[in-house]
């Protein structure tokens, strides 16, 4: 995949059908004369560069969208959509642009993040409908295929976040139809049914030569997730369970995946899918199903891994992995409390522990005498999972505490996030300090054999025994294991399950699409630090479960229309 995504060169795009592109998407075309030639090659690159860069320079400059680029990338813009709102994590700085309703879950049709989401999402959907109308015909089906896979990829973020999308599968001056609810679920299901056979076989890609193509793993991952949510999707009109049990078993059977597990250098099996050589490691590569490509020096981007990195380091922190460290997301107390049920039990500096302007060195022994390193909080929680800070390390003169009080004032409202790294676990110097190496791991076969679960228990079924031998507590419980977790789920129910989502997967851009799930996202059955803008957290009505329409698009495009009470 390295020879796709490091060609950044590509035609120039026009933005044709697409009406919000006057006033809100401002695509910003290549000067034909300036680049007057492409190769296909370099165009699909482009298809798959979409979901890690956010324009043809780097971090800044020739932006695939206008305004701050790197606010524009697929992967921070779905992200905040789906992390900043939840139980999982909090933005240090409540002031910066339409934050704070995103924070409070009191967002509405004008909120510049749902807006930014919106436009990425029309942006890379315009440049596949391109490729798409060219290259059918002319170049080899299963290169097309996996364009088709990506258009789909970005079709089901519209259905997720605000259940309809401006519908175009051409690339003509044609507006875009209104497709919604069960219409869009029933086209992606379709969609994804007809190019999987069309596809490289399951785990073709998965290798060093091609990671980063998606192949039938990939479609057929997507697949499993649409159905699992189709109820959700559909307002109940459909109940795919089963479906998502058959393509789980798809990528099960297939034998071309394993969980990550074994430890290298010290690090867990789960801490090796999310470090700077996860494309590389053949341990973490064989959990990944389909990851979004990045390198330090060949794809920079403020919008990619980077920000993942970036955003929850502190300088000061011990074994940072970045020389920019924004300092701007930490863990809400009720992240720790999937780890520590009893949030006092979590490692944590006390005032006395302060050392002033300790070198990195001081404050890896101090986090050792006080066994409030990482490694202890992991020791502690008996879960490999439980990758949070509590140390004295980036302190400046204050601890940490567990949660804000009334107000969010800091990055030390909580506890630090260190999941993220851009570390190598084989020891080689990561390619750049400010820009990260990480692959996201967009499907890994954890999911799957979560999906299976929950699939099983939606359908009362938890006691069937799959192809492998394996219950629904079976998967569970086997995804625990790799984590080490000595609290092992001893039965399946929505509890059990919206918490296992939680711990395998927090801060990997899914949480409020579980949560809606589960009912619990909106409404007063769960409450969270914050939830509604209130410190203790309060019901929010049901219409947030879904977001509005930016309103320059339905101002712009006839065929849009607002989402119910926005």
């Amino acid at each position: 995949m390295k020879k796709i995504l490091i060609k950044t060169a590509m035609a120039g795009m026009l933005c044709m059908g697409f009406v919000s592109c006057a006033d809100e998407l401002n695509i910003k075309s290549v000067d034909p004369h300036n680049y007057p030639t492409y190769t296909v090659e370099g165009l699909l690159a482009k298809q798959y560069a979409t979901l890690g860069l956010t324009g043809q320079k780097g971090p800044a400059g020739i932006a695939d969208l206008s305004g701050d680029e790197g606010e524009s990338g697929f992967i921070r813009t779905v992200f905040n959509l789906q992390e900043l709102m939840t139980d999982e994590t909090l933005w240090a700085y409540q002031d910066n642009e339409a934050i704070a309703p995103i924070t409070h879950m009191n967002w509405t049709k004008d909120n510049a993040r749902v807006n930014w989401t919106y436009q990425r999402l029309i942006f890379n959907i315009t440049l596949y409908n391109q490729f798409i109308t060219e290259q059918t015909g002319k170049l080899e089906e299963d290169k097309v295929a996996e364009v088709r896979f990506l258009r789909a990829l970005n079709y089901y973020y519209f259905l997720d976040l605000y259940r309809k999308a401006p519908f175009k599968d051409t690339f003509d001056d044609s507006l875009p139809v209104e497709k919604s609810g069960v219409d869009l679920y029933n086209w992606l299901d379709t969609e994804l049914t007809n190019i999987e056979p069309l596809m490289a076989e399951v785990g073709a890609y998965n290798n060093s030569e091609n990671f980063g193509r998606a192949d039938r793993g990939a479609a057929y991952a997507l697949h499993a997730r649409l159905a699992l949510n189709s109820a959700v999707y559909t307002d109940g009109q459909v109940k795919d369970y089963q479906k998502a049990i058959d393509y789980c078993d798809k990528i099960i059977d297939s034998n071309k995946y394993d969980l990550c597990r074994n430890e290298k250098n010290g690090y867990s099996g789960y801490q090796q899918l999310f470090m700077g050589d996860n494309d590389k490691n053949p341990e973490a590569m064989k959990e990944i199903i389909f990851p979004i490509r990045q390198d330090g020096v060949k794809t920079r981007a403020y919008a990619g891994t980077s920000y993942l990195v970036n955003a929850t380091s502190i300088a000061g922190m011990p074994y940072v992995s970045t020389s920019d460290a924004w300092k701007c997301l930490f863990a809400r107390v009720d992240l720790v409390k999937k780890f520590f049920p009893n949030e006092e039990d979590m490692p944590k500096a006390e005032k006395e522990d302060l050392i002033n302007n300790p070198t990195k060195e001081q404050v890896i022994a101090k986090d050792n005498e006080k066994h409030i390193s990482t490694a202890d909080v992991i020791a502690k929680a008996k879960d490999d999972r439980a990758l949070l800070y509590m140390g004295i390390g980036g302190c400046d003169g204050k601890v940490r505490t567990l949660t804000p009080g009334d107000a969010i004032t800091g990055p030390l409202n909580g506890a630090s996030i260190v999941k993220w790294s851009n570390f190598h676990a084989d020891g080689e110097a990561q390619h750049h300090q400010n820009y990260s190496d990480t692959d996201f791991p967009m499907f890994r076969l954890a999911e799957i054999y979560l999906t299976r679960a929950e699939a099983k228990f939606r359908l009362g079924d938890v006691n069937k025994v799959g192809n492998d031998g394996k219950k629904a507590l079976d998967d569970i419980q086997y995804v625990q294991d790799r984590a080490h977790r000595k609290a092992r789920a001893t039965g399946v129910d929505d509890q059990t399950l919206i918490d296992e989502w939680c711990r395998e997967f927090y801060m990997e851009g899914r949480r409020r699409s579980d949560l809606v799930r589960f009912g619990l996202f909106t409404g007063s059955k769960y409450l969270w630090n914050f939830k509604g803008g209130v410190s203790n957290g309060s019901g929010i009505e049901s219409y947030y479960d879904i977001y509005p329409i930016p309103g320059n698009e339905t101002k712009n495009n006839p065929n849009m229309t607002q989402n119910p009470k926005y």
